[in-house]
């Protein structure tokens, strides 16, 4: 249903820094938090007399994600010089790939409501980072100083950049949350956000319904996060909208996110390609690209998000939502693939049977609720997390074999959680183990019953919910430890005798 009054059209330009020990043309570290300038060289500062070496790891990456973005890998590219002038660019030029970049003619595909959508990949290509500027003030506006770090200079870059296919806010979120993880699969990136390792810019763009022309774009830059994404857009569209409603025009420039004041800010005007005067880059030879080795590169691309949810639904039974969730991050599914096989749950190549479906879908509960939440919590990963994928089967276990119950394994898990210790120990030391005696608790059940005459007497006129208040005390005088199975199935009995 069209409930706006013209067609959104978004396009994104990602930056992914690359997981290389060193940076794309020289010997320096690429390790992360570093003092100021301490990474540093002749080569990546810019000085006159230094040559670029071209790291080989580097083309490697951008071949394997261009291959997961089912690009193809271009057999001759080249690189070029960007020019333009910025306090962290030391070169005044940047080498990036302009005319023949390395991978071209990709896509990829997103969940776009109950549909899959494909989006297209228009280019994949290699170039160096700038530095950082540090600007002492609150804002570059009210900055009395600005230091430069080039530690950051001559990093190594990807940037993949799509086709104008998105056609809302929440494709364009879909579309880089796909983007990150097949580079989080494919090992390129860890694609940490928060330390600048993957970077978007929006092309945004409307245009009545029905128009083959594109309008008139602006590009939004400084969103680092999939909330700043979604609401610098959302912001931009609604501007577009509302400058075109009363017969506006909108400018062509280029626009910063401002996260604090919720708006874009314009910056300067869009620069053309000619702008940047490229041209290649004498001190580089063009870059041939065996077959040979993109098929090797081919052969060894791991298991891709889709590929991998795909698995998971047709191994486990898993819903397509839990699914869809656990293969979001290479992290989580590499977790729920570790716990299953400690499970014993090998699936692979047959259908699930009942205690494969049952036990993987335990494993996916505990998984998206409480361990989810506690690792938000403490500002954990998977990769940290204090429960190890056999100590949450361990619980698991304990809790099917009827040794604790729901509810204890919930209190259990907390306390893994916080030492560290496995659930057989806490169960042990705490002496939690679920009581399933028949005759201890008919005691208890008889006491309950003989102390609440009212809410029996509610039961037995057919209000069923009154049995709830009745296990709860049951429960209340075990201490949490009955079976509430067998205390549920006692109450009826002994409220049948009366």
């Amino acid at each position: 249903m069209r409930d706006f009054d013209f067609e959104v059209v978004i396009g994104l330009e990602v930056h992914a820094e690359l997981s290389t020990a060193t940076k794309i043309f020289c010997a320096c570290t690429t390790a992360f938090g570093r003092e100021p300038n301490s990474q540093v060289c002749p080569g990546c500062l810019g000085m006159p007399g230094t040559l670029p070496v071209l790291n080989k790891k580097v083309v490697e990456y951008a071949i394997r994600a261009g291959l997961a973005l089912n690009c193809r890998i271009a057999e001759f590219s080249t690189f070029d010089r960007k020019h333009y002038f910025y306090p962290d660019l030391g070169k005044a030029y940047q080498i990036s790939q302009f005319n023949q970049p390395v991978a071209v003619n990709g896509w990829v595909e997103i969940a776009a409501g109950d549909q899959v959508k494909r989006i297209g990949v228009h280019h994949l290509h290699m170039e160096e980072d700038a530095g950082k500027l540090v600007h002492g003030g609150a804002n570059l506006a009210m900055a009395d100083y600005s230091l430069a770090d080039y530690n950051r200079s001559g990093m190594a870059l990807i940037e993949i950049v799509s086709e104008p296919d998105m056609r809302s806010v929440a494709e364009a979120v879909a579309y880089l949350e796909t983007l990150k993880a097949i580079l989080e699969y494919t090992e390129v990136s860890d694609c940490r956000m928060e330390q600048g390792r993957l970077r978007c810019d929006a092309n945004v763009s409307l245009r009545p319904w029905g128009q083959a022309e594109l309008g008139i774009r602006t590009e939004v830059k400084n969103m680092n996060s999939f909330k700043s994404l979604q609401r610098a857009l959302a912001y931009e569209v609604d501007r577009h909208a509302e400058i075109l409603r009363e017969g506006g025009t909108v400018v062509r420039e280029t626009r910063g996110w401002d996260d604090e004041r919720g708006i874009t800010v314009s910056q300067r005007s869009k620069e053309e390609a000619d702008d940047y005067r490229y041209f290649p880059d004498p001190d580089l030879v063009p870059l041939v690209i065996p077959q040979e080795w993109v098929a090797e590169i081919q052969a060894g691309l791991p298991e891709l998000p889709v590929a991998r949810k795909a698995r998971l639904m047709a191994d486990y039974d898993l819903p397509a939502y839990d699914a869809g969730l656990i293969t979001g991050t290479k992290v989580m599914a590499d977790y729920f693939d570790a716990a299953c096989r400690a499970a014993g749950l090998s699936a692979a190549g047959r259908p699930p049977e009942g205690k494969t479906r049952e036990q993987a879908k335990q494993i996916a509960n505990f998984m998206i609720g409480e361990l989810t939440r506690l690792l938000n919590a403490a500002e954990k990963s998977f990769v940290t997390s204090p429960v190890s994928p056999e100590n949450l089967v361990e619980l698991i276990r304990l809790q099917v074999a009827g040794t604790i119950s729901h509810k204890i394994a919930k209190n259990v898990f907390e306390e893994m959680f916080a030492t560290g210790q496995s659930a057989g120990e806490i169960v042990a030391a705490k002496g939690l183990v679920q009581i399933s005696d028949v005759a201890a608790i008919s005691a208890v059940v008889r006491e309950v019953v003989a102390a609440n005459p009212n809410v029996v007497a509610d039961f037995k006129a057919g209000k069923e919910r009154a049995i709830g208040f009745l296990v709860g005390q049951v429960m209340k005088l075990t201490k949490g430890k009955a079976n509430p199975g067998l205390v549920n199935d006692l109450l009826r009995e002994e409220m049948d005798r009366i």
